[in-house]
């Protein structure tokens, strides 16, 4: 039988009669078994140049995505198509999982979808070393770069997971890549220049809009926005905000004057966001009022505007964000009501990333210590961690991570460090149920696992005690597998938790000295880099010349107009001898004839002793009993400016007088007041 052709599994499977923007060329470069890179604009269909190939490659797709509701989406679509697709994803039970992996190495999947950090597991490396990949996908791949907006260090290691598993080629999928991030994921999977397909960021249905923001902010939304919200006629609409309080309040004051409107963002359980999503998605609900934690795999054609009630966090949130209106290449509206008085807040998340250089030191002492034990191997509960070292969440995975790349530490795979279970017989029922040495080991579990009410903790040490007395192996894996066996067979109901992952130092003996600055200054240089970012946004909102080139052109797109702007949309040698009938879009705010100087944020009064002694005082005294010493300036700066640090969970932080109360203030004027303050007070 004739091989089917692409263009006939485009239309047989997919249902499209001919392919979008650069799909083609990407779909016959994977075919011709080159390393490949597609940087489409959000909505251009980026997904298909890997769907598409999949089933005419010889062995499994695997596709690395960062998000669980991106690979819900898209395996959502394959399975309709009648694509065999999975994915493993930490929702799962162990029956679903392991049937997964059956399918992928039999053969039958064509496609697997996983996350970025399945990859940490050590046992999924095993079976993955047991499959055939024909190619590894990376979607959103700008994560890859540390110049990209939204970098994830555990991409890192996909280059040298392509080699360890020996994938012949690679496809790499983002929306939003600079000409630099552009560069550095190529070089980073040897992708050649000719094998990067840009389909242009330019959309003639987009019409961008800079609007100075008010001082009744709500009302010059509602002014703009209701004419638009007629019973029957509603625009769809998508309205992107900060905070979460900024949410609630905004969708409470649209609701008021008749839009109906939801708030949407993390402090909602997922039930609820998920109702709202469909409500929305179904065109029940016309208009969300959100976080950025909505409209990723949102993909409804009809959004008419994209509103950025408060600043987005950079160029690139803000192309991703206005790339979901108007996807049916309908007119739609991208509306930002700008003022810098946002830009304080934005900021002052950078900077509560950053962490203290002392929990670097601490970091890498607990390391040094565990390199010392004979199976150099170190368990880390990331929660205890990050509060043992007084480091975030976040910035504590890219710490490991960059000690990975350094060679320092290795994973090797990942417990759970407590388990209690329930019985669903009597336990000498269960007894009963075997013979021999088996009807010993269980009695022994029985005997050992002491019951509270309905619930029984596993004491695996005390179990390998008792085992090694009685001269029965329970060991912790053998206990496990039990027990599992237990619940599959329904006798009883098993659940773990605290998540324990295991590392190996590689390098028992390195200078902590050394490393912390390394560390460190590499922290101050994210730091910096972001910081940068939100300055090249504001650059963007007050363009003189045409804020869609200026966009195209952030993006190395020089297919709008003509193309002296270079390299950079911010390299230009001024915005007026640029914006030329070929460079104008005809429809943005400078087209109109409204470029804008956005509005200051209010003056905030000189900070004063007084202000110490009043809102710095409560966490000193607090801090100084409960830890035994005050806290440095950068806890205080922390403190005033509202940002989160682990050591305020215990010390309850949040319910002092003076937590927050600078939010308005910069970090860096906070954090300097507070450290002269401090020094004063020592001399």
């Amino acid at each position: 039988m004739t091989p089917r052709s692409p263009q006939q599994t485009l239309k047989d499977v997919f249902g499209f009669d001919d392919f979008r923007g650069g799909q083609q060329a990407v779909v016959s470069r994977v075919l011709d078994g080159h390393s490949t890179a597609a940087i489409f604009a959000t909505g251009a269909g980026k997904s298909l140049c890997y769907q598409l190939p999949a089933l005419h490659l010889p062995y499994l797709t695997l596709v690395v995505s960062p998000l669980l509701a991106l690979m819900q989406d898209q395996l959502g679509f394959l399975v309709r198509h009648g694509v065999a697709a999975a994915s493993i994803d930490s929702t799962q039970d162990r029956d679903t999982t392991q049937d997964v992996m059956e399918r992928a190495k039999s053969g039958e999947l064509k496609i697997l979808m996983i996350s970025v950090e399945r990859l940490k597991n050590e046992r999924f490396r095993h079976f993955l070393r047991q499959v055939q990949i024909s190619l590894l996908v990376v979607d959103e791949a700008h994560c890859l770069s540390e110049w990209g907006h939204n970098f994830r260090p555990d991409y890192l290691k996909l280059p040298d997971y392509q080699r360890d598993f020996a994938i012949p080629q690679v496809l790499l999928l983002t929306a939003t890549a600079t000409p630099t991030v552009i560069a550095d994921m190529g070089e980073k999977f040897a992708i050649a220049p000719e094998n990067v397909i840009t389909t242009g960021f330019y959309r003639s249905n987009l019409e961008l809009l800079v609007a100075p923001a008010m001082e009744d902010r709500q009302q010059q939304l509602i002014n703009w926005l209701k004419p638009q919200m007629q019973p029957g006629r509603e625009a769809p609409t998508i309205i992107y905000v900060t905070l979460q309080h900024t949410a609630e309040q905004v969708a409470s004051a649209l609701a008021a004057q008749g839009i109906a409107a939801q708030a949407y963002h993390a402090g909602l359980d997922s039930s609820r966001r998920d109702e709202i999503q469909h409500q929305f998605m179904s065109g029940a609900s016309p208009c969300i009022v959100a976080t950025i934690a909505f409209g990723m795999g949102i993909d409804k054609g009809n959004i008419r505007n994209v509103v950025h009630y408060d600043l987005p966090k950079s160029i690139e949130n803000y192309s991703q964000e206005i790339g979901r209106a108007g996807r049916d290449g309908q007119p739609s509206t991208c509306l930002t009501m700008a003022g810098r008085d946002g830009l304080r807040v934005l900021e002052n998340f950078v900077y509560g990333d950053t962490p203290e250089y002392a929990g670097i030191v601490r970091l890498l002492e607990e390391i040094s210590t565990a390199g010392q034990a004979p199976d150099r191997q170190w368990e880390v509960l990331l929660n205890t961690l990050s509060r043992d070292t007084n480091i975030r969440l976040l910035p504590l995975k890219t710490l490991l991570v960059r000690l990975e790349m350094h060679g320092v530490i290795a994973p090797r795979f990942a417990f759970l460090a407590e388990y209690r279970l329930r019985y669903h017989l009597e336990p000498s029922e269960l007894v009963n149920r075997f013979v021999g040495e088996r009807a010993a080991f269980v009695r022994l579990l029985v005997d050992n696992i002491p019951m509270a009410r309905t619930w029984g903790t596993v004491d695996f040490e005390r179990l390998h005690s008792a085992g090694q007395a009685q001269q029965i192996d329970a060991s912790r894996a053998r206990v496990i597998t039990a027990l599992e066996y237990f619940q599959d067979k329904g006798w009883l109901t098993l659940e773990g938790k605290r998540m324990t992952d295991v590392y190996e130092i590689c390098q028992p003996s390195f200078s902590i000295e050394t490393l912390a600055n390394q560390l460190y200054e590499d922290c101050l240089n994210r730091e910096r880099i972001e910081i940068e970012r939100l300055q090249s946004m504001l650059a963007l909102f007050e363009s003189e010349s045409c804020l869609t080139r200026r966009l195209a052109m952030h993006f190395g797109d020089s297919t709008f107009g003509d193309s002296t702007f270079g390299d950079s949309a911010f390299d230009a040698p001024s915005d007026a001898s640029l914006q030329t009938e070929q460079s104008r879009c005809g429809h943005c705010s400078v087209c109109y004839g409204h470029p804008v100087k956005l509005p200051g944020a209010p003056p905030q009064p000189e900070l004063t002793a007084a202000d110490f002694q009043r809102y710095a005082t409560p966490l000193i005294e607090h801090h100084t009993e409960k830890v035994g010493q005050p806290p440095n300036a950068q806890r205080l700066a922390h403190f005033l400016c509202g940002l989160t640090m682990p050591i305020f969970t215990p010390l309850k932080a949040r319910s002092l007088n003076g937590f927050a109360v600078f939010e308005q203030r910069t970090y860096p004027e906070v954090h300097q007041w507070a450290e002269s303050y401090l020094a004063h007070a020592d001399s």
